[in-house]
């Protein structure tokens, strides 16, 4: 029987795309909804990267959960890396669940629905997940229509060792070049402008394919579709950033200045307990070539505070290198202790509290950083991407130097003008504060 379903994301982008496919897939039998209220069926798609994020969903699931007492809601479902992890526990704890479905089982949304007809079902495959989608799987994007993630790996071969990620998510799993070119060309089709470009470790796309890194001539590739303008590279690890890769940066218009370079440290010591490839002194090698190669590059990384271990002298080695470095963005998460990862089981666990207190300094001094490398783009042209109209008349969009969500934003001091939304225009910036430009329209 046709049902109204809709899907609840939580987490990543990488997360979203998959919320995307299992769209696409109850759409062919059923009414696809974004409003859960409207839903007879809702599938949450959970996150568990770390301990917030396990509480989000937690309180998404049972956010939901209410609406099978008080709203349309006949069937819940629990997917993603929290089902994948805690099926079996989820659905004991849980009773308003009617099922549960991992990471290796995104294709079979549909079965689990028309399983969960007859009784609770869980569909969570044992061992190492291997789902990847491919570009015969209709997608409903939740983005605007100008903009699009692209995810061109699954699953991960690093294993940091306090990261969950390769228990839920599998061995690292590139997707065939023709299969993201293809998939690229119908979004260019449907009018999408920028491109998000993403797996758990971009710069090794092609690698378990080809038996070489293949990400430059895939975004060479896609450069030459037509209709896309901004080609945006995310999760880009520093040991596998070839001058390759940093040529076709160079050179393609098309592709974004700004890299996505997640570092988690700056002490060499703490990087190998965390199993992180290559040392501080290369990662800086790299952000040199890039800044000289390409002079305006955005760079952004994240940083984790309070690894078990961390002295307060290799926490003074993170601040001053961040100091020197200056990095444009910088994200900073106090570290999480997750069950049945390498350094969760340590028993040198630096206090919360520390943890928090060392994150909070990072940022203090970050704010300014970041103040401080936004006003080198006051008087200067740049190219805007409009997204939103606020309620005071002005419009707001972002720069190639802002990823969606996550980055700042470019405030349009005018008033009188009107834009549709994605549409590209000339903007002289004219203020910058902390995080945010201001700008004026020029003709």
């Amino acid at each position: 029987m046709t049902k109204k379903v809709a899907v609840v994301t939580l987490g990543c982008p990488k997360n979203q795309v998959d919320s995307e496919v299992m769209s696409g897939l109850l759409a062919k039998d059923h009414i696809f909804v974004e409003n859960p209220e409207e839903a007879e069926v809702i599938v949450v798609n959970t996150c568990t990267f770390i301990q917030s994020a396990k509480e989000e969903s937690i309180e998404a699931i049972f956010e939901m959960a209410n609406l099978k007492k008080s709203g349309n809601c006949q069937t819940l479902i629990a997917a993603g890396c929290l089902a994948q992890r805690y099926g079996s526990e989820l659905m004991q704890d849980i009773p308003e669940l009617d099922g549960v479905l991992g990471t290796g089982n995104i294709d079979e949304i549909t079965k689990l629905v028309q399983a969960t007809e007859e009784s609770r079902t869980s569909l969570i495959k044992q061992g190492t997940p291997d789902f990847l989608h491919n570009e015969q799987m209709a997608r409903i994007r939740s983005t605007p229509d100008y903009l699009a993630y692209v995810k061109v790996a699954e699953g991960c071969d690093n294993y940091c060792t306090y990261c969950v990620i390769p228990y839920v998510r599998g061995r690292f799993r590139s997707r065939p070049l023709e299969s993201v070119i293809h998939e690229v060309k119908e979004m260019a089709a449907q009018g999408v402008k920028e491109i998000l470009v993403m797996g758990q470790d971009t710069t090794r796309y092609g690698q378990d394919l080809y038996n070489e890194f293949r990400l430059p001539e895939l975004i060479r590739e896609l450069a030459r579709i037509e209709g896309i303008e901004w080609i945006r590279l995310m999760y880009c690890y520093p040991e596998r950033f070839t001058d390759e890769l940093i040529e076709v940066m160079r050179q393609e218009p098309k592709v974004c200045k700004y890299i996505d370079l997640p570092l988690q440290h700056a002490d060499n010591k703490i990087l190998r307990d965390m199993n992180r490839r290559g040392t501080i002194e290369q990662a800086e090698i790299l952000i040199n070539k890039l800044r000289t190669a390409i002079p305006d590059i955005t760079l952004r990384t994240t940083m984790i505070t309070g690894f078990p271990g961390e002295t307060e002298q290799e926490f003074q080695t993170m601040l001053d290198f961040i100091k020197r470095v200056q990095f444009d963005r910088l994200g900073v998460f106090a570290y999480s202790q997750e069950e049945n990862t390498p350094a969760g089981q340590r028993e040198d666990q630096v206090p919360v509290e520390l943890r928090e207190q060392r994150r909070d300094q990072i940022m203090e001094i970050q704010q300014s950083i970041s103040r401080q490398r936004l006003q080198r783009w006051v008087n200067r042209i740049v190219k805007v991407l409009i997204e939103v109209k606020l309620p005071d008349g002005r419009w707001m969009g972002r720069t190639e130097g802002d990823a969606p969500e996550i980055d700042g934003q470019v405030y349009i001091r005018d008033t009188q003008v009107s834009f549709e939304e994605g549409e590209m225009v000339k903007v002289r910036i004219i203020e910058a504060d902390n995080y945010d430009l201001v700008g004026v329209v020029v003709s």
